[in-house]
């Protein structure tokens, strides 16, 4: 390479140096967005492990009330948290492309 080819490349690398301009809300509710919406996936899949085992009757009676209400406690509480930081249930429902939503729509 001359001298001329270098320069030209260097030229052309982007500055690395630029920063990036995020303000501390919009990143903490993004990170909030992201661990709810694993939450949120896990609760679902609790929820649907849960109604199997009961479909099959591999449950007491009071294992079935036992783990209805702490499935709805978790989600009271999944509420509670996306409403502390302004998130709606879509909020948590990442688009996959051609794949569809990440969770199921409610029915």
């Amino acid at each position: 390479m001359t001298g001329r080819d270098q320069s030209e490349s260097h030229d052309a690398t982007p500055n690395v140096r630029q920063r990036i301009a995020v303000d501390r809300e919009s990143v903490e509710r993004g990170l909030a967005s992201l661990v709810l919406t694993i939450i949120e996936l896990l609760r679902q899949l609790m929820e649907r492990q849960a109604l199997r085992r009961i479909d099959e009757g591999d449950l007491s009676d009071e294992q079935v009330e036992s783990l209805g209400l702490t499935l709805m406690a978790l989600e009271d509480r999944m509420t509670e948290l996306r409403e502390h930081f302004g998130l709606s249930p879509d909020d948590l429902n990442i688009d996959l492309g051609p794949l569809g939503p990440l969770l199921p729509r409610d029915e």
